[in-house]
């Protein structure tokens, strides 16, 4: 009973929470509409967004990028009136802002995204806020998030074991036990291990799933092969079938689909003092 009664007042409170943001927009498509709220902690790319479609930038244009079980993208000008079989989606170069990635902000299913530039052209992740995607994504299990942490941190572990665990120090610990000097090795082999184990904790690039981030996963689904390289901006909080019912469509070859889904965005609340 205490459990259930702790998981209401986190859900209370979670709801309070993104309630309490100072944005909300309404998405409205010809296949349905989705609320979203903006998050409060992302400024730049909230007030960015908000402008935009306050001045009608995202209306009439389309969810011209779909990948089931992946994304759905659209909101880029030249998307609208666009014939059938034009490729598009170029974006605005002019409407750039610096990223605003957070740990605790992460691609499960309905999260708002920033589009941008690949690595090679854009080393800050610098954000295309003239679109943005929502994010579909799949169910993941435990285990398979599991092995993609492993997949990640097993060869960051294995580069720092073999710049500490030198041949000399092998050497050297092999000839301890040989001389059956077996303090020596230990007091050498916990040194050793100690080194490994600070330098694996401090090392970039390892990828550990929070609790939330598992939760998520596990459940509604998501991207997280996204997490940390896009801006997540918003999240959906009504219209989730929405997202499917885009997702399924059919598409051509450059993932357009063959129905078009029109846009409008709405800015639908602010928080006044």
């Amino acid at each position: 009973m205490r459990k259930k009664v702790s998981f209401l007042i986190l859900f209370i409170f979670f709801i309070l929470t993104l309630n309490a943001q100072s944005y909300h927009a309404l998405i409205k498509t010809n296949m349905g509409n989705m609320s979203f709220v903006l998050y409060d902690d992302t400024p730049l790319h909230r007030d960015a967004f908000v402008e935009l479609a306050l001045e009608g930038h995202f209306n009439q244009t389309l969810f011209y990028r779909v990948i089931e079980n992946y994304i759905i993208q659209g909101g880029s000008r030249d998307s609208r009136n666009a014939p059938p079989g034009k490729f598009i989606g170029y974006g605005d170069p002019s409407q750039t802002v610096n990223d605003e990635i957070h740990n605790h902000r992460f691609c499960k299913k309905g999260a708002l995204c920033a589009p941008r530039q690949p690595d090679e052209i854009n080393i800050f992740k610098q954000s295309d806020i003239s679109q943005f995607f929502v994010v579909q994504g799949e169910v993941y299990s435990a285990g398979l998030l599991d092995t993609m942490e492993i997949a990640v941190n097993r060869p960051i572990r294995r580069e720092i074991t073999h710049d500490v665990y030198t041949t000399e120090l092998r050497e050297r610990l092999n000839t301890l036990k040989e001389e059956n000097l077996m303090t020596e090795a230990r007091v050498l082999a916990d040194s050793i291990m100690q080194e490994i184990e600070v330098r694996y904790a401090l090392a970039p690039g390892k990828l550990i799933f929070s609790p939330q981030q598992r939760e998520a996963y596990t459940t509604i689904g998501g991207s997280p092969q996204l997490d940390n390289e896009y801006t997540v901006f918003g999240e959906i909080i009504e219209g989730m079938e929405v997202i499917d019912r885009i997702a399924a469509l059919k598409t051509d070859e450059n993932h357009r689909p063959f129905t078009d889904v029109l846009i409008e965005v709405e800015v639908l609340y602010q928080a006044t003092d």
